[in-house]
């Protein structure tokens, strides 16, 4: 419980950093007299996060709801699980990319849909697919859904808003901003790459709260471990394309699907895979489970 109370307390000090580099933005533009406008922004963005998220996930992945009878393993596991949380039972898609991959999206448990792309279908054995299922399950029952989906959107504003300036001039001139030019612009230059990074803070927590979560529900850590491993091979045999669309709901994925080199493993909005590895297998240990 203390270390989820930190986690919940991280993420929500999070939100507040976050918050406060969108106002602080617009406390410098035209000496602070944007600064509602701003604000404004800033609610807006988060009540479309909060009620598109179930749609854009499905929309960049191409997915299509699946029946029982094209995917019975998905609809028993998924069933047997939810009635294990005593949660309803979500919408279940299926994506067709061969990038092995599985998120969940919605903005509570009854508006929920969980997806698995044809490659992670192919790539891990049942046991494996029930530890990644309760872990996506659990993204949805912790709401980790809605906060990651309004995170991308505070960041991706912040983004948007401070290349507007960049281009079009925020604040007149240095009388109308208490940092000056020289000011203006590192506001204009760091405010995306702190967004940034708060988003990735964010989700890295959201992660690892749902690999425990998730084994606590099929009471098999090492299953999710086994599938992980997988799927940092498989992720990084068949990356997906980094565009717009994709970057935009990576956060939501089990795994990074990109290609994760250099400075985009820097800023990946996933933690490392050996770390998330190794805190299941030492769950496993401390709940008596062999290897």
């Amino acid at each position: 419980m203390g270390k989820r109370y930190f986690n919940g307390l991280k993420t929500g000090g999070l939100f507040v950093v976050l918050w406060v580099v969108l106002l602080g933005i617009g406390s410098v533009v035209g000496g602070g007299q944007y600064i509602w406008i701003f604000a404004g922004l800033g609610l807006i963005g988060t009540a479309y996060g909060y009620w598109n998220s179930d749609k854009l996930a499905i929309k960049a992945m191409h997915a299509r709801p699946v029946t029982e009878v094209e995917q019975p393993a998905m609809y028993r596991i998924v069933r047997e699980l939810s009635a294990e949380a005593n949660q309803p039972m979500p919408r279940l898609y299926v994506s067709p990319t061969q990038a092995p991959n599985a998120f969940a999206t919605g903005r509570n448990p009854n508006n929920a849909a969980v997806c698995c792309t044809e490659g992670i279908l192919h790539l891990l054995d049942e046991r494996e697919l029930r530890g990644v299922l309760g872990h996506e399950l659990m993204h949805v029952y912790n709401r980790d859904i809605l906060i990651g989906s309004v995170a991308a959107a505070f960041a991706g504003m912040i983004t948007a808003i401070a290349q507007m300036l960049f281009w079009f001039g925020g604040g007149g001139n240095s009388r109308d901003n208490p940092l000056g030019v020289f000011g203006m612009l590192a506001m204009v230059l760091l405010a995306p790459i702190a967004a940034s990074l708060i988003r990735m803070a964010i989700s890295r927590t959201r992660e690892y709260d749902a690999d425990e979560d998730g084994a606590s529900l099929t009471g098999d850590p090492l299953a999710l471990a086994s599938a992980l491993r997988k799927l940092e091979r498989g992720t990084q045999a068949r990356p997906l394309p980094q565009d717009a669309p994709l970057e935009n709901v990576s956060h939501m994925m089990i795994a990074n699907p990109f290609s994760g080199a250099g400075m985009a493993k820097l800023f990946s909005t996933h933690p490392p895979m050996d770390d998330r590895v190794k805190r299941l297998e030492d769950m496993a240990r401390a709940n008596g489970q062999h290897f």
